[in-house]
């Protein structure tokens, strides 16, 4: 079994900022990326933002590239989305997933997934 937890969502003003965790636990695998997406209501779930756990490297959707920064520590084994500048169109669950296959950002090479974790940006 392998877990991913999220925590860190909330409510907050435009502008405003949040940092995301994902907690994985469970069995070792190899793991190539890690990612955040996120699903509004009646929306398809979009890629955010991503990071190849081996080298650090990050990819980021061009609408967070500039406000948004993913990390990782290994020692927690865990991964965070800090977001700055905070948008209403940001609101959305935000899902931790993890994927054993250097794919980034598509939904579905993505293999393990948290239960999501509500972020409201209110204007």
């Amino acid at each position: 079994q392998v877990q991913l937890v999220e925590s860190g969502g909330g409510l907050v003003q435009a502008g405003g900022s949040l940092r995301l965790s994902c907690a994985a636990s469970g069995r070792t695998f190899n793991r190539y990326d890690m990612g955040w997406f996120r699903q509004a209501p009646g929306k398809e779930r979009e890629f955010v933002a991503a990071i190849r756990w081996s080298s650090g490297s990050t990819t980021y959707a061009e609408s967070v590239k500039d406000r948004f920064t993913i990390s990782r520590d290994g020692a927690r084994n865990s991964v965070y989305l800090q977001m700055n500048s905070l948008e209403p169109e940001d609101t959305a669950v935000h899902y931790c997933a993890a994927s054993r296959r250097p794919i980034v950002g598509v939904p579905t090479a993505y293999d393990y997934w948290g239960q999501g974790t509500q972020v409201t940006v209110a204007s």
